[in-house]
């Protein structure tokens, strides 16, 4: 259907859609993603080549139906899409995807909406289109994503084994509209007893009424015998993990324990049943193909619904809209109770509330044992700047992120990304992190979880990205031969003093550089840091041509990636970079990413990191598991894969006059120092 018309010039105009529901003007991201798609919010009465749009089959919804009767107008229907947002819509929670149809509306089974019409009719074939969908599917699946995502992936489920009832709010319109009534919630529960004797039954909540904002159709008195009612905010995937069969009238829910391997009982009439996939109760006669799980997630995940991306302002692929509501999602699961936070530089704050007080104000109080006892007055965690922690001190740490800025953290540029490590932190290796285990976990990933990490490498080389991704020089014309790129470091960084047991200075590795490679071509780029006067770590150029060939000061570091054979670091980042663009690295030191069979490693590894990692599991858990990031313009936490687009484009704020004037009287304070 096409969504736009073409003027007397031949240039699209947006198709005008009258409304008469104050919620398509009221809420803004409903409205900006139906403009996106081609749509005009109009007021007044329709006209010959007009729209009507109503919400579903909401209580408003005839109203829109009679002007388009009276009119002839056709009727584009509205809804949320299947995976909708982290809290509901009635906590004030904005959809990322809708599904607008022309025909009906998916949960209306009287009658085929565009949904049906594509499960019945479209070709379903395209081996393309259904490894996108398995993968798709996967992903959401490894997740833990469901429509509605205030929940705990880690809160515990009942004991297996179980059948599963699940419960949906009163008035839920699917429910009248597909054949069922609140006397079939009770049919259903009957049926689970009986056909399953002796068997433990647990029915689960709908979200809206365990928040209270929605009756459903069994309360606390149904649970009894081998009843019990679940009203806990769990993953339904975990809960569905531990279930032997799922009942269900007409839950999104039931869709869902599809792709978990179930059959699922359906009692009513969702757009799901009656291809193949459910045991239904009460089928649709016209539904007659028999679908495979691909195809049914491929129609309903892929060709239906309409995503949205709000950090971009555009819509999107299904893809990129699961991993920003992975990123939304997992902000609420980590930031819910709160946080205070000891130990950060005063221009590092409004940043902080930015990561981490979405969900509930962020506390900063110093020294760090009393914000310890804050923490525990408050119910809050709490987190201190990583290289201001004592060893023994209780609470999470935090670092930059390795895909940082547009400039240095030492200049007070502000990150887009940060690390928070409940165990210990990353460039530590004398004791364990939580990147350590991310990476140890990581052969287990599932293959579209390392698809999407080897599609972000792709990223990051094509645009050529790092950490702080300066402006640099040119390189220059390097002399030929075996080049080795040896990166300089901050010499007081934390990765050094706790991962370099010999070698530990600039000029130390510049020496065993030269010993172990006598006729190659040795290239010295200065750390950034250190060549802005802000960090120590500085050799003379006299120092560093004893044993390298050249020096190249503000030097493009991706660039010399490219241009050199192999890289010999102490536990540089630049390290991570190359092996991201298939270069040899030699580590004098334990950085993160050693120990892994993916460097050459002159000092012994720490023995916990025995896994051995493709490169691709490397990066899953190194740049989409461990750091957080923000996106700067929308403030909306976001995937690493908006972070690299914003940073390709340089669609960054830059940080204001207050700013630049801390970084310079830090710099000269360095200086007299």
């Amino acid at each position: 259907m096409s969504r736009k018309r073409q003027d007397a010039a031949g240039a699209e105009n947006p198709r005008r859609l009258f409304v008469y529901n104050g919620g398509f003007l009221a809420k803004g991201r409903i409205r900006r993603i139906l403009h996106l798609a081609g749509w005009e919010i109009r007021l007044g009465r329709p006209g010959p080549e007009d729209w009507v749009g109503v919400w579903g089959a909401s209580p408003t919804a005839p109203r829109g139906e009679a002007v388009a009767r009276r009119t002839g107008a056709p009727v584009l229907r509205v809804e949320d899409a299947f995976l909708r947002s982290v809290l509901p819509g009635r906590a004030g929670a904005p959809p990322i995807g809708l599904c607008l149809d022309s025909r009906g509306v998916h949960f209306d089974s009287s009658r085929p909406s565009d949904l049906e019409h594509l499960l019945a009719t479209h070709p379903l074939d395209d081996t393309a289109l259904l490894d996108r969908a398995r993968a798709l599917a996967e992903r959401i699946r490894h997740a833990h994503l469901s429509k509605y995502n205030a929940f705990d992936p880690e809160a515990e489920v009942p004991e297996s084994p179980y059948v599963l009832v699940i419960d949906q709010t009163r008035g839920d319109a699917s429910i009248s509209h597909g054949g069922a009534s609140a006397a079939t919630f009770r049919e259903m529960l009957v049926h689970a007893q009986t056909e399953n004797p002796g068997a433990r039954i647990v029915i689960k909540t709908h979200p809206e009424t365990a928040a209270g904002h929605r009756e459903g159709h069994f309360t606390p008195a149904d649970a009894s015998g081998r009843i019990t009612l679940l009203d806990a905010p769990v993953s339904p995937w975990k809960l569905m993990e531990g279930a032997t069969a799922v009942y269900t009238v007409s839950s999104l829910m039931g869709f869902e324990a599809i792709f978990a391997g179930h059959r699922p009982r359906v009692f009513g009439q969702p757009f799901y049943a009656g291809w193949g996939l459910t045991r239904d109760e009460n089928p649709v006669a016209r539904r007659e193909r028999r679908l495979s799980r691909a195809q049914l997630f491929a129609a309903a995940m892929i060709l239906y619904p309409t995503w949205y991306d709000p950090c971009r302002d555009r819509l999107c692929s299904p893809e990129e809209a699961v991993s920003q509501l992975q990123a939304e999602a997992r902000a609420w699961r980590e930031d819910r109770a709160g946080y205070v936070a000891a130990a950060m530089s005063r221009w590092k704050r409004p940043h902080l509330r930015a990561f981490f007080g979405r969900h509930r104000p962020l506390i900063f109080r110093d020294p760090p044992a009393r914000a310890i006892r804050k923490a525990r007055a408050t119910g809050r965690r709490p987190m201190i700047w990583a290289s201001r922690a004592p060893r023994d001190l209780p609470g999470l740490r935090v670092e930059d992120g390795f895909l940082r800025s547009r400039g240095l953290g030492a200049g007070l540029v502000p990150p887009l990304s940060l690390v928070v490590d409940d165990l210990g932190i990353y460039y530590d290796p004398s004791r364990e992190s939580r990147l350590e285990r991310l990476i140890a976990a990581s052969p287990n990933l599932p293959p579209a979880c390392l698809a999407r990490a080897e599609a972000l490498v792709r990223t990051l080389t094509r645009a050529r990205l790092s950490k702080y991704n300066l402006d640099a020089r040119p390189l220059p014309e390097l002399p030929a031969g075996h080049r080795i790129l040896v990166p300089g470091q901050v010499e007081d960084d934390a990765s050094i003093l706790t991962g370099c047991p010999e070698a530990a200075s600039n000029l130390q590795l510049l020496e065993r550089t030269r010993a172990e490679n006598p006729g190659a071509v040795i290239l010295y780029k200065p750390h950034p840091d250190v060549e802005a006067g802000l960090r120590p770590g500085a050799l003379t150029r006299d120092e560093a041509l004893r044993h390298a060939d050249m020096v190249l000061e503000r030097a493009d570091p991706v660039a010399l990636i490219e241009a050199v054979d192999e890289i010999w670091t102490l536990t540089s980042l630049t390290g991570f970079e190359a092996l991201l663009r298939g270069k040899p690295v030699t580590c004098l030191g334990q950085p993160f990413y050693a120990g892994w069979g993916l460097t050459r490693d002159l000092v012994p590894a720490p023995e916990r990191r025995r896994a051995r990692p493709s490169l691709a599991g490397l990066v899953h858990a190194v740049l989409i598991d461990y750091p957080r990031y923000l996106d700067p313009v929308s403030s909306l936490p976001c995937p690493p894969e908006t972070a690299a687009w914003r940073l390709s484009r340089g669609a960054i704020p830059r940080p204001g006059p207050l700013n630049r004037l801390a970084a310079r009287l830090q710099r000269l304070l360095l200086r007299a120092g």
